[in-house]
């Protein structure tokens, strides 16, 4: 029996997204917690690479545009921190482990339990089940949404930062290690948004040039009204259509959000903007999803 119903690609394809119980045990969530709480112990973050993440559009500029640091994490395992962890003088005023906002972008490649979840029969059925010939994998994130202090990630939609012709292309699976609540902060989605294109792109600026990169358009507003919650019991992944419309509130809970989140894209007559911030390099080329 497919891990994936033919409703739930009728939903995905109708609504955009949908959520699928059960793409992991509650053991192989708690290993991936355990395996990034020793990646965190061991991180060693020079401080002029203490960059804050956030996802308003001129803060956006400033910080994750602005630092070399982000931009060149497509190939390698880095780290980026919420808002007011650090003191004047970059030194952690929070615990180490509660500090960050998320670790990208390519553990997918270079950690292997991350890599065997990217690969595995289920999320491989997936894809097969969508009808995709050629899949890669674009990057892979875990995301912490701290307790108290996990920040607002502002209504969006992926292909903004993921573009390619024609759109459609990009999906990404959002995994739940543990359970993602309204009060914990979980996705919220505006149903069938998937279908009017994109509002605006995040684009690298020609080389030499600062900002490092540019946003072209504005994102709309959205009608609150018509976004619809989505949570997710752990173990659990939800498929985002490249542009639908989502976003998640600040976790204001005494519990955190840990995620591991990561990006495909059908490569079968697809071209992969050069404009996007993230570049296949030499040493990490999109792999692709299906393994002999």
């Amino acid at each position: 029996m497919d891990f994936m119903t033919d409703r739930d690609v009728q939903k995905y394809m109708e609504d955009g997204y949908v959520v699928l119980d059960g793409l992991l045990t509650s053991q192989e969530c708690d290993e991936l917690r355990q395996r990034m709480t020793e990646i965190v112990d061991r991180m060693d973050v020079p401080e002029h690479c203490r960059t804050t993440f956030s996802t308003y559009h001129d803060e956006q500029l400033k910080t994750q545009g602005n630092a070399d640091y982000f931009i060149t994490s497509g190939d390698k395992i880095r780290f980026f921190f919420e808002k007011g962890v650090f003191d004047d003088k970059g030194e952690f005023i929070v615990p180490k482990q509660r500090s960050l906002n998320k670790v990208g972008h390519a553990l997918h490649a270079y950690e292997a339990l991350y890599k065997k979840v990217a690969h595995s029969p289920k999320v491989q059925g997936i894809a097969k089940k969508l009808g995709l010939v050629n899949p890669v994998i674009l990057q892979s994130m875990y995301i912490f949404k701290q307790p108290g202090i996990g920040g607002e990630v502002t209504a969006h939609q992926d292909a903004t930062f993921l573009y390619t012709e024609p759109l459609g292309r990009v999906m990404g699976l959002w995994i739940a290690l543990e359970d993602a609540t309204v009060n914990n902060g979980c996705l919220w989605f505006i149903p069938g948004s998937h279908n009017s294109g994109i509002s605006r792109r995040m684009v690298r600026t020609p080389k030499g040039t600062f900002p490092l990169t540019d946003f072209i358009g504005r994102e709309q507003a959205y009608d609150e009204e018509k976004f619809i919650a989505a949570p997710v019991k752990k173990g659990g992944v939800v498929l985002i259509h490249g542009e639908v419309v989502h976003r998640s509130a600040e976790n204001i809970s005494e519990d955190s959000r840990h995620v591991y989140t990561f990006h495909i894209m059908e490569a079968q007559d697809t071209h992969w903007s050069p404009d996007n911030w993230l570049q296949p390099t030499e040493e990490l080329p999109f792999p692709p999803l299906y393994t002999k």
